[in-house]
């Protein structure tokens, strides 16, 4: 029988399971190592990205692949992993479509939210900063510190939506608009559902963090425009993040596209990124205002 109401209509194993991929993603392993295996296959085509410190800690470095021409647009790529996993080697697989059609790629690590006692506000700052470093040395790597666009994929769509919606002047010094454009997949934009399912047993918020880490309410300093989107396999929570998300930045009249992706579940959406006629790989492409009619580009 059903349980007590939790959140919406669901009751507490209801909410659980909605903020638990392998129950909607059975092929979740198989996804995310195919993540390796395409990210290693690149490699080896296009070479080894650069790796640079943005911060102290061990953790904190970035991939950087760059594209062969100057001040080229600067893909900033926050990845995946529920907080706690993921790493940037994994997730270099739409560098040699981003190159090819004339942008760097940049993929951030950082913590893993169970090694900073459970804050999510660690991670924030420590790709907030990852950002920064970016604007003030896209020098190093031939990048454009004017032309920087975040994307993001899961619990790193959350992390892309708080940077999106950063007051940059007060906290950096920095412009407004230091982030010329967002897309956020299959992310998490209010924290409060996840403050009741089972992931508070690893993220620790408070009435504090929660308000101050979800991007849907602090749409006023949103100044990019914005992708949101989702697959149609993904759980129910998940899409309805997107679809609240996108909801609230129309109602703000900001501009918004929000994007479904047939019959592909949480994991399966963002390899479409690495292709320029597959769902997000087009529009990324034309949201950075590429094309794939550059010197150079080979698929």
């Amino acid at each position: 029988m059903k349980g007590q109401r939790v959140w919406l209509d669901m009751d507490q194993a209801e909410l659980d399971a909605a903020y638990n991929q392998t129950v909607y993603a059975p092929n979740q392993q198989q996804v995310l190592q195919r993540y390796a295996d395409n990210s290693a296959a690149v490699r080896q085509r296009i070479g080894e990205p650069l790796r640079f410190a943005y911060g102290d800690s061990a953790i904190e470095g970035m991939d950087v692949y760059p594209a062969n021409r100057p001040n080229a647009p600067i893909a900033i790529f926050i990845h995946g992993g529920a907080w706690r996993a993921g790493l940037a080697r994994n997730y270099g697989f739409c560098a040699e479509l981003l190159l090819g059609c004339g942008a760097h790629l940049v993929v951030p690590d950082f913590a893993a939210v169970q090694d900073v006692d459970g804050q999510l506000a660690t991670l924030a700052d420590q790709v907030k900063r990852a950002v920064v470093w970016v604007h003030e040395h896209a020098a190093r790597f031939g990048g454009d510190a004017q032309r920087i666009h975040v994307l993001g994929h899961s619990s790193g769509a959350h992390l892309a939506g708080v940077v999106l919606t950063t007051d940059w002047a007060s906290e950096f010094g920095l412009p407004q608009d230091l982030i010329k454009s967002g897309l956020c997949c299959s992310g998490i934009f209010d924290l409060k559902p996840v403050r009741l399912s089972a992931r508070s047993s690893y993220v620790h918020l408070t009435d504090e963090s929660e308000q101050a880490l979800s991007a849907q309410r602090h749409i006023a300093w949103l100044n990019a425009p914005l992708i949101v989107a989702y697959g149609t396999l993904e759980t129910p929570e998940f899409q309805r993040q997107s679809r609240d998300f996108a909801a609230a930045v129309a109602d703000a009249g900001k501009p918004v596209q929000l994007l479904v992706a047939e019959g592909l579940n949480h994991f399966e959406i963002i390899e479409t990124l690495a292709h320029a006629d597959s769902l997000l790989g087009h529009a990324a492409l034309m949201q950075m205002g590429l094309t794939t009619q550059v010197a150079g580009f080979s698929g």
